[in-house]
């Protein structure tokens, strides 16, 4: 086995252990509130958020953020002299799928966790470049989403399954080898939109219903 795949082989553990932290709920349980027994009783930024306030919401995306994104560094500077195929981005993909794993089945939570947003986030952040214009343009739609909306849920579920959708059109107009050496990223994209969207299916089933709580609001408030 290659160096760089040795190394790899490593940081996909170590990259599930941080993904792994619940990072929401050391934050909330620092200030005397346990996110899973209150609000939407999810761990992630936007509950903790509307518990204990903004500041608390950046506080938690910001380090759940990292953890998609510290891996990611480290896997592109080992994988830096490696050659431009498929087995590359495999490898570096690998490392982010298992961040955002950790982050949705933590194993210090008994394989519960959150939505995986933030992580997701960070891991696009960190494969510079052919994630970073896609990332940049299903965060706009996830802004745009929210601020007519105001549903956190919402525009999360279509950012989401923005992303593969621009990921192709950016790979299209770059001229990428979309269905060559970069096909991994292509199926990554999909890949984890759909976890995403799976993860927020709760959420599918409130908005459906009329019952989902909007930005600011906290369950139980009038």
């Amino acid at each position: 086995m290659p160096p760089a795949a040795q190394h790899v082989a490593l940081l996909v553990p170590a990259a599930y252990l941080l993904g792994s932290v619940p990072f929401g709920l050391i934050v909330g349980k620092s200030k005397g509130v346990d996110p899973r027994k209150a609000g939407s009783g999810n761990i992630g930024a936007t509950n903790v958020g509307r518990l204990l306030g903004k500041k608390f919401f950046a506080i938690v995306f910001a380090l759940d953020l990292l953890k998609g994104f510290a891996p990611m560094c480290v896997a592109g500077w080992v994988l830096r002299d490696a050659s431009e195929d498929r087995s590359k981005y495999l490898m570096w993909l690998t490392v982010g799928l298992a961040a955002i794993l950790g982050h949705m089945f933590s194993v210090f939570l008994g394989f519960k966790g959150g939505k995986g947003v933030a992580t997701s986030a960070g891991v696009l952040l960190g494969l510079w470049p052919y994630y970073t214009i896609p990332g940049l343009i299903a965060t706009a739609v996830w802004v745009l989403c929210f601020l007519k909306w105001r549903y956190v849920s919402l525009a999360s579920i279509l950012g989401a399954i923005a992303l593969p959708v621009a990921y192709v059109l950016v790979a299209l107009a770059m001229r990428w080898d979309l269905l060559g050496s970069q096909l991994y990223l292509l199926i990554f994209a999909v890949v984890v939109a759909s976890l995403i969207v799976y993860r927020h299916r709760g959420n599918i089933v409130r908005l459906r219903a009329g019952t989902e709580l909007r930005a600011g609001h906290v369950k139980g408030a009038v």
